[in-house]
């Protein structure tokens, strides 16, 4: 990849995919709208992605633009970032031993051009829980900045029985299409 890369999003676990696969990148924070649109969760990442990386090249940023969006969808609902620690423990007792997809919409492209976008998926099952084991992993984790009140990097092994698809697509950044895109190796 030529440029300098911009990654328009605050999310750490975002950051260190990137970190870890040993692209040197900036962050720019959007305040971009989200969609939410429950029976469409691909069209939903997919435009939020878009909208993060279109508020990021509207604030001028120069060079190659990277945003992403992820959701957890299940029984035909999506399931954002909780806003407090009541809808996280909600969130977690509603997916707790549950199985459910993955949403990830990635967006990436410089200003100008028209930006290449894919979305990924993944299923994931999360332990039964019961009240006392989400109150200690909210408590512990704090999850309000992550899709479905849950981080499968961050003590993943106390609520994750098991996935299938890509790790970091659960985490929040799917690195296949970015191979593909040549973001990263």
């Amino acid at each position: 990849m030529d440029g300098t890369l911009i990654l328009a999003s605050g999310s750490p676990r975002r950051a260190k995919i990137l970190a870890n696969a040993g692209v040197a990148f900036s962050v720019v924070k959007t305040d971009a709208p989200e969609v939410s649109i429950p029976e469409d969760p691909e069209r939903t990442v997919r435009e939020n992605a878009l909208l993060k990386w279109s508020a990021a090249v509207a604030a001028g940023v120069s060079g190659q633009v990277l945003a992403a969006d992820t959701i957890v969808w299940f029984g035909n609902k999506i399931y954002g970032k909780p806003r407090d620690f009541s809808e996280a423990a909600r969130f977690l007792r509603e997916l707790g031993g549950q199985t459910h997809c993955v949403y990830t919409g990635v967006c990436f492209g410089a200003a100008g051009k028209e930006p290449q976008t894919a979305v990924e998926t993944a299923s994931v099952t999360l332990r039964s829980l019961d009240d006392a084991a989400i109150a200690e992993y909210v408590e512990k984790i704090r999850p309000v900045d992550r899709a479905g009140a849950y981080d499968i990097d961050e003590n993943g092994e106390l609520l994750v029985a098991a996935f299938s698809g890509e790790y970091e697509n659960v985490m929040g950044l799917p690195l296949a299409p970015l191979r593909r895109w040549g973001v990263v190796r």
